[in-house]
């Protein structure tokens, strides 16, 4: 029998040789391919000595295929929890040297059970994805085992905040998981997120590509939409995801951490005073906006490279984090088309869900038309938009810089869908459509029987403009609470917020709105 001195040392050595997970040469050829393996993201991302492992024993119990003289160190995923940023945080980190992270029974099981602590605790849950896929040794229990993690974080959906860093490969029905969570970061060079891999894609539908065009960055970053930040490497990843996670509440329990500041929350901007061009028609960047009314100038925007047409991220105001939802001019001049409904929909909605006040900023010509939008099925996705404002409890700023025509007036926020503050720049255009729509339409006839069609036209196109194309009819029937100083929209803002700051909103019982997804 076994001293005590000898158990542990037994402890020791077993212990020592699963930390080191897939072993000396394989962690070596993972930084061959600039990636970090599991436990140094996890030593790096939390703070430091705050890191508590659970789960560093378990092993699969699969006997078939050889697996039954295989030890799998922690099953490939390593999970507990710590403090990031001085608050607690639980992840679920893959490590692609233990048997390319593969995905089996236990680890999967490991990897929800993470997510059902995150959830009863009310702390956020960071996956760090990077695995080989379906460990297909295992069958069904593999098959099983993505239920429970699909099941797990749906459940914690709306609870918690869940945040996926796309590190290394995550292909095939595991790549539900990380675009299943609110925000997804991926690594530029390493991450890759499909529903199947390159050779698959070739046996079964004879398409020849490669796994960067099909599932690589700008796939996702770019087209999809399905993930929301770019970053360089691991580490700008895991840095990325701290100042994401410094702006979310720990739960949909709280409220988001509010932060001192030293910009004055009544500062004035004068530069947007003239940031609008004299002609309608000329674009002009909405981020310099957002930057002149953020606190110190800070904006973490969200799906930069998608939709670009509509801008998502989150500022500061006098310390208080909030989302912005707002149009693009320098893209198609800022029109919603289904790209864009989507991102804003989702984003509004997670603000919602924790807390956060929405700021829409305006200047929109309205939705996109023509039958490629149509066919896409632009009202279907437009009405998204809709829904999230209506059902939303949170503050609800809208702050019109020039164009609100048609379905963008709705479908950013008016008065009549939710907001509690509305404010016009003295350049904002409010109607349903443009004057010269307008007057194509109701003085056709006049306009064609006229003995000078075009001087009747221009005629009836300033006089449709001046009576409407400004922000004060709207300000007359309360649906513009106040039109505004260009120069004075951050301290209005910061006023709005302080005085919405304990707003409630009844709730209708029901399971929830059938929303046209």
């Amino acid at each position: 029998m076994a001293t005590t001195e000898e158990l542990i040392e037994q402890y020791k050595q077993k212990r020592e040789k699963l930390l080191m997970m897939g072993g000396p040469k394989a962690i070596e050829k993972h930084h061959e391919k600039g990636q970090w393996t599991a436990r140094e993201r996890v030593e790096y991302f939390f703070d430091p000595g705050t890191f508590t492992e659970i789960g560093l024993f378990v092993n699969h119990r699969t006997t078939a295929f050889g697996l039954d003289k295989m030890e799998i160190p922690a099953d490939g995923i390593v999970t507990g929890f710590g403090r990031v940023n001085g608050r607690y945080v639980v992840t679920g980190a893959e490590d692609y040297t233990t048997m390319a992270g593969t995905f089996g029974e236990y680890h999967g099981k490991k990897f929800a059970d993470a997510i059902n602590f995150a959830r009863g605790k009310g702390w956020p849950f960071v996956s760090m994805n990077d695995s080989g896929g379906a460990r297909l040794q295992e069958g069904m229990d593999t098959l099983e085992s993505y239920a429970w993690l699909f099941k797990a974080q749906i459940l914690a959906s709306g609870v918690i905040p869940q945040v996926s860093l796309l590190m290394g490969p995550c292909l095939g029905g595991q790549a539900y998981h990380p675009v299943m969570q609110d925000f997804l970061i991926q690594c530029k060079h390493t991450g890759f997120m499909g529903i199947s891999g390159p050779a698959f894609v070739k046996t079964q539908i004879g398409e020849d590509i490669g796994i960067d065009e099909l599932c690589g960055w700008e796939s996702n970053i770019i087209k999809s939409g399905c993930s929301h930040i770019l970053a360089d490497n691991d580490k700008d990843a895991l840095d990325k995801c701290r100042e994401l996670l410094s702006f979310f509440p720990s739960s949909n329990r709280e409220n988001p951490p509010r932060i001192e500041t030293d910009d004055d929350p009544e500062r004035v901007t004068p530069e947007l005073d003239t940031i609008i061009p004299d002609a309608t028609t000329q674009p002009y960047d909405m981020r310099k906006v957002i930057r002149a009314i953020a606190d110190d100038g800070y904006f973490l925007e969200t799906q930069e490279l998608f939709a670009r047409n509509s801008i998502t991220g989150f500022a500061r105001f006098d310390g208080r984090p909030a989302g912005i939802w707002a149009n693009q001019p320098m893209w198609a001049s800022g029109t919603i088309d289904t790209d864009a409904a989507d991102k804003g929909a989702r984003f509004i909605r997670f603000c919602d869900l924790f807390n956060i006040p929405v700021i829409s900023i305006t200047d929109c010509p309205g939705f996109m038309i023509g039958s490629e939008q149509e066919w896409k099925g632009i009202l279907r996705h437009g009405a998204k938009l809709l829904y999230a404002f209506a059902e939303a409890t949170v503050p609800l700023i809208l702050i019109i810089l020039r164009k609100s025509y048609a379905g963008a007036y709705t479908a950013m926020g008016c008065k009549g869908m939710g907001a509690d503050f509305v404010f016009a720049w003295p350049t904002a255009r409010l109607t349903i459509v443009g004057a010269e729509s307008a007057a194509s339409i109701i003085f056709a006839k006049e306009i064609k029987r006229s003995e000078n069609p075009e001087e009747t036209k221009a005629k009836r196109i300033k006089e449709y403009s001046e009576l409407f194309e400004n922000p004060y009819p709207a300000a007359e029937r309360g649906y513009v609470d106040d039109v505004i100083m260009p120069h004075d929209t951050r301290r209005m803002i910061n006023r709005a917020l302080g005085a919405l700051e304990h707003k409630t909103v009844p709730r209708i019982q029901k399971k929830y709105s059938n929303i046209t997804l």
